[in-house]
């Protein structure tokens, strides 16, 4: 299919005033990061809800689940909405909704209230993100896309860094309220900026005629198949851990619910005239590959996001506000590099970039397996730097790439479809590495205590000299029980620096399992000249 035809009639389908793409490209980049900065911002803010609403920690991490599960659930329904209603009229109508429900969050006086906010807020944020990348690439010449795009990547790689900063520095020096209100005044200034300059294609206007004119109707049964399969694996993968995982009658109904909605789902979205999302787009060599690259870069970030502040915290004893600091000189490194890729997708092949990205986070988390004691503020931050110079080569490629070969009429369906897979992998990482840590804690652990043999000379030279520093200030019943417990605290820790290492080894796998998929990738053409005629 040409560029013509992606561009409509005309040349370039803006979806902006002609002369301003790049601010439209800012427009909607502000929106996401504001979605996406709520991914994570509530995550270190945890304890402080947990305290303010006098809930259990376990109840409050629903926060964090709730939306997950609203916001991939509309994702699938995103498309479907956007032609049939106007591109530019939901995404208001998700921006304003997103904004109002951001503020909602942080006046909750409850816990049920701050749920049933959430979840909206879920929905909201949902239709955004896709919406916001289909505005992108009818804003640009294909040539130029990938530049736009790195608009974009800053937004939904740089939120992630920053949600654990700024939530964590909100929550310390202010409330967690504040991690909510804060959207309100962003919200609104994007949502002027949206109704005031950005305008529909015409392409797209003829479409939602045409789709009003043939009656074409939601596919509801497909969306509640969907939305039933992904909400029932978002509550499997974020609840399974915390309720023992098959152990618990409610994850395995959840797990029952899920296969049965997805062996429903397959062949009566197959056999939809217009299904709410079309997964023949995932028998493509090319989607199909962007989709799991996808699914493996947001396991990384999300995951990293999470478990390096939370190393941090742990192991090395530092305030939610520094852990989060850690991560932000990669927030920069990001940035930098997200332009940098922007202007390497003209003259480099994306399954190039994607691969030499992957190198770069799977060397990154390789090094982060040599983790002890002694590393200081440094270590951290620039291992979080060489992972925020990788990602974005991931991100902006294999968004550029997934556009590759589709009609004009699959764009918003396959940004849809990438944003799910963004998600589900998070999850999906969060999840795998949560268990890693667990299990292997508990193995390090046994055979740590397995080594520690009384008999030996060694652990008796050992507690003569501990019993000998603490009788100092106590008896020696006493320096013997604080001996004891000191070297129970030792295991204990030298198995969790040991599980982490296990952790990031995983992770480190995750992220080179990326490199031969990319390498699968067709060229594309560069110069915006003749493409495949479609995706099937």
């Amino acid at each position: 299919m040409s560029d013509a035809a992606l561009s409509g009639s005309g040349g370039v389908s803006s979806a902006a005033l002609p002369s301003n793409p790049w601010l439209i490209a800012l427009v909607v980049s502000l929106a996401s990061f504001m979605e996406v900065l709520d991914t994570t911002i509530a995550n270190v803010a945890l304890r402080y809800i947990s305290g303010g609403l006098a809930v259990s920690s376990d109840e409050a991490s629903w926060v964090v689940t709730t939306y997950l599960v609203a916001n991939a659930i509309v994702l699938v329904a995103s498309s479907f909405v956007a032609k049939r209603f106007g591109r530019k009229r939901f995404y208001l109508v998700c921006l304003a909704t997103f904004t109002v429900s951001s503020v909602l969050c942080g006046l909750a006086w409850n816990l049920q209230s701050l749920l049933l906010f959430r979840i909206i807020q879920g929905f909201a944020g949902g239709g955004m993100v896709p919406i916001s990348q289909s505005i992108l690439a009818d804003s640009f010449p294909p040539e130029k896309r990938g530049q736009g795009f790195a608009l974009f990547a800053l937004a939904v790689v740089v939120a992630p860094v920053v949600g654990p900063t700024l939530g964590g520095y909100l929550s310390d020096n202010f409330s967690w309220h504040w991690c909510f209100l804060i959207n309100g005044p962003v919200g609104l200034f994007a949502l002027v900026l949206v109704y005031l300059l950005i305008k529909e294609p015409d392409k797209v206007r003829l479409e939602r005629e045409e789709m009003q004119r043939k009656g074409i109707r939601f596919d509801l049964v497909g969306f509640l198949l969907l939305a039933t399969f992904l909400g029932a694996l978002e509550l499997v993968l974020d609840r399974g851990e915390t309720l023992d995982w098959f152990g618990s009658n409610f994850i395995i109904w959840s797990s029952v619910v899920c296969g049965l909605a997805l062996v429903a789902a397959i062949p009566w979205l197959l056999t939809r005239q217009n299904p709410v999302i079309d997964i023949r787009l995932l028998g493509s060599r090319q989607f199909s590959c962007c989709f799991l690259v996808m699914m493996a870069t947001g396991a990384i970030l999300i995951s990293t996001t999470q478990f390096i502040p939370q190393v941090l915290q742990e192991d090395f004893g530092y305030t939610a506000t520094w852990a989060g600091l850690a991560l932000s000189p990669g927030g920069v490194a990001a940035m930098v590099m997200s332009f940098a890729a922007g202007r390497l997708t003209s003259f480099v092949q994306p399954k190039y970039l994607i691969a030499t990205g992957a190198a770069i986070v799977a060397l990154a988390m390789w090094n982060t397996t040599q983790l002890y004691g002694g590393l200081n503020f440094a270590y951290f931050v620039w291992i979080r730097v060489f992972i925020g110079a990788g990602i974005p080569l991931i991100f902006i490629a294999i968004t550029s790439a997934s556009y590759y070969g589709l009609r004009p009429d699959q764009t918003d369906q396959a940004s849809a479809i990438i944003n799910a897979a963004r998600n589900i992998g998070g999850s999906m990482g969060v999840s795998l590495a949560s268990n890693v840590l667990i299990d292997r804690e508990q193995w390090h652990q046994s055979r740590l205590v397995e080594s520690i043999i009384p008999s030996t000379p060694a652990y008796h030279e050992t507690m003569q000299t501990l019993m000998r520093y603490f009788q100092s200030d106590a008896t020696v019943a006493d320096a013997q029980a604080q001996a004891f417990a000191w070297i129970g605290q030792q295991v204990q820790i030298q198995a969790s620096f040991l599980a982490y290492i296990d952790v990031f080894f995983v992770l480190a796998l995750v992220s080179a399992s990326a490199i031969p998929l990319a390498l699968l990738l067709r060229n594309v053409d560069l110069k915006g000249g003749k493409k495949p005629g479609g995706a099937h």
